[in-house]
C-alpha cells in the first residue's frame, strides 16, 4: 500500500539522503565503527546538509518546517543502511525542540545559529549514576549565587548521549528543594558550556549497541554557570521535560519501525541470495517472512497515525505512549526473527542486522521503559 503521509517533496528528500549515506556514510562505517566515534567534522557536513536545522526557525538558519515527517524519512533511509549519526538524532531531537519552547529570544540567538551548521553540538544530561533519572532522587546541585548572576554546579550525570562531542549540555540539577506538595519542584535545566573550567568528560559507555552515539559520564566541579543560561522557568525541570515525551516516544516509534522493516528487507535479501541452499525456498522462511512483513505494516500504520496526530497537536501523552510501546515491542519480535533467518552470520557484530539487534534493544528502556508506558496507558484507561 502506498503511504500517504509523505508527499512529493518527503519523496525527494528521502531520494537525497539515501544518495547521501551511500556516497558517504556507507563507504566510512566500517572505520568510524572500529573507532567507536563519528568524526566530529561529519557534524559539520549534516549542517551544509541542512540535516541539522529540519525544524529551526528559518531567521536562525534552520528550514522552519512545523513537521516531523522529514525526521521520520531521516530514521527510515539510517536504518535502512544500518548506519549511525552519531549523537546527531539526539541534538535533534530532544536538545533542540527544548531550545525552541523554552529559550528566550537572546538564548535562540547565541545558540540556535551554531545548532544548524553543527559548531555547537547539544547534549541532554538528566540520569545520574546509581538514581538513574528518578527527580527525588537527583543529588546534582546548583545553587544560587547570593548577588543572583550565577549558579554553581556539581555533581555527575551518565548515560550522556552526544556527550563526547558535546559543546554544550542542558544539565538538569536541584536549585532548590522538593518540597512535601510536589517533589518534583527545586530543578532547573542549565545550559553548561563544555569549555567551563570545572566540567569534565570522563568515560565514554561501551554500550551494547548506537556504538556511535558518544555516550559519556559528565562530572561538573564548581562549573560556574550564569543565570541567563537558565533554559526555561527555574525549579520546573520536571514539567519541561515531560512536555516533550509525547515528541520524544514518538521519535522512538519511528525508529523502532524503520528498524524492523530494515530487518526485514535485510533477511529478505539474504534468504534469496544464498548460493549454498537457498533458505528462501523453505517453507518456514517463507512464513516467517510474510508474518514479519505483516508486522511492519502494522507498526507502519500505528506510525504513520502518529506522525499525522502529532502534526496536527493532536498526539496526547497517552497515545505517545501506545504507539511507542506498540512500535518497540513489535520490532524487537521481527528483528529477532530476521536475524534468526541468518543463522550463524546474523550473530556476526558487522553484520547489518546484528547492528540493528543491537542498537535497537535501547529502544524499549529510553523514554519510559515499557513497564511504565504500560503504567501511562492504563491510568489513561481510568484503571
Amino acid at each position: 500500500m502506498r503511504r500517504t503521509v509523505f508527499d512529493g517533496e518527503h519523496r525527494t528528500f528521502r531520494a537525497t539522503m539515501r544518495a547521501f549515506i551511500d556516497a558517504e556514510v556507507v563507504p566510512s562505517f566500517s572505520r568510524w565503527n572500529d573507532d567507536g566515534l563519528v568524526p566530529r567534522e561529519f557534524y559539520y557536513r549534516l549542517g551544509e546538509l541542512g540535516i541539522l536545522g529540519l525544524e529551526v526557525p528559518v531567521e536562525h538558519g534552520g528550514r522552519g518546517l512545523d513537521s516531523f515527517r522529514h525526521q521520520a524519512v531521516v530514521a527510515e533511509e539510517i536504518a535502512r543502511a544500518a548506519v549511525s549519526f552519531g549523537s546527531a538524532s539526539t541534538h535533534v531531537s530532544r536538545c533542540l525542540p527544548l531550545i525552541d519552547d523554552l529559550a528566550t529570544t537572546e538564548q535562540r540567538r547565541r545558540w540556535l545559529p551554531g545548532s544548524v551548521t553543527g559548531e555547537t553540538m547539544f547534549a541532554l544530561a538528566v540520569a545520574e549514576p546509581g538514581t538513574g533519572a528518578e527527580p527525588s532522587d537527583m543529588r546534582t546541585t546548583a545553587p544560587l549565587s547570593l548577588d543572583g548572576t550565577e549558579y554553581l554546579l556539581n555533581g555527575s550525570k551518565t548515560f550522556v548521549t552526544g556527550g563526547v562531542h558535546a559543546d554544550r549540555v542542558i544539565v538538569c540539577a536541584r536549585t532548590a528543594a522538593p518540597n512535601t506538595e510536589d517533589p518534583t519542584y527545586g530543578l532547573s535545566l542549565l545550559v553548561v558550556d563544555a569549555t567551563a573550567p570545572g566540567y569534565r568528560v570522563g568515560r565514554a559507555l561501551d554500550t551494547l549497541g548506537r556504538k556511535l552515539s558518544g555516550t559519556a559520564e559528565l562530572t561538573f566541579t564548581d562549573v560556574r554557570v550564569p543565570v541567563t543560561d537558565r533554559l526555561g522557568d527555574a525549579h520546573r525541570a520536571d514539567t519541561h521535560l515531560a512536555a516533550q515525551l509525547p515528541r520524544e516516544r514518538l521519535s522512538i516509534a519511528v525508529g523502532a519501525h524503520a528498524q524492523a522493516r530494515a530487518a526485514v528487507r535485510f533477511a529478505h535479501r539474504f534468504t534469496t541470495e544464498r548460493t549454498a541452499s537457498t533458505v528462501a525456498s523453505f517453507q518456514n522462511t517463507k512464513f516467517e517472512l510474510a508474518a514479519c512483513r505483516t508486522e511492519v505494516d502494522a507498526i507502519e500504520a500505528v506510525v504513520d497515525r502518529a506522525l499525522t496526530a502529532h502534526d496536527y497537536g493532536d498526539l496526547t501523552p497517552a497515545d505517545a505512549a501506545s504507539a511507542k510501546l506498540f512500535c518497540t515491542e513489535s520490532a524487537g519480535r521481527v528483528i529477532d526473527r530476521c536475524l534468526q533467518l541468518h543463522g550463524g552470520i546474523g550473530y556476526l557484530a558487522d553484520s547489518p542486522i546484528a547492528r540493528l539487534y543491537a542498537d535497537h534493544r535501547i529502544d524499549r528502556i529510553m523514554g519510559g521503559t515499557s513497564e511504565v508506558l504500560r503504567t501511562i496507558i492504563a491510568a489513561d484507561m481510568g484503571l
